[in-house]
């Protein structure tokens, strides 16, 4: 490093930063399955933030955290503090939909990406049903006009 006042350059050693294996439980559709990876102990993880799940024997998935798991379950904790963490895959996810035509409701169920969004207005077609999105309810709490897949429970349509 160049010191700013005289120019001369110093060796500095750089601090490590010390890596934690953590057990990541991923929910995908209505599957679970154990990934484990290193990332470093002071970071801090929190419930619905997105994670980076790189277990160096499976593939790499992208989700959101669900809940941390440390003596209890909390919302906050850094990386050392945590036993597991429970989360749901986002870069593949199950939408469901409900078609109404004529006083009957058809269930579907499609697998998108997570990041593919929806919009109320929206002309979409399932299985050869040609339907127009009258209302999108989210994961969490309430309605939207228009989500991404990974933040959608349910899609009410109407035939068209």
């Amino acid at each position: 490093m160049r010191c700013e006042e005289c120019g001369t350059v110093h060796s500095v050693q750089a601090e490590r930063e010390r890596l934690v294996s953590l057990k990541v439980i991923v929910s995908s559709d209505r599957q679970s399955q154990p990934y484990f990876i290193s990332i470093p102990a002071r970071e801090l993880l929190r419930v619905g933030e997105e994670l980076l799940v790189d277990d160096p024997a499976k593939e790499v998935v992208m989700t959101q955290i669900t809940s941390l798991e440390t003596d209890k379950r909390v919302e906050s904790a850094p990386a050392a503090s945590v036993k597991t963490v429970w989360a749901r895959a986002t870069d593949q996810v199950p939408v469901k939909i409900s078609v109404y035509r004529h006083g009957q409701t058809r269930p579907f169920k499609i697998s998108v990406p997570g990041d593919e969004l929806f919009s109320v207005g929206e002309a979409r077609k399932v299985q050869g049903s040609r339907f127009e999105i009258v209302k999108i309810k989210l994961r969490a709490e309430g309605f939207a006009d228009a989500a991404p897949a990974k933040d959608i429970q349910r899609i009410w349509g109407r035939e068209i």
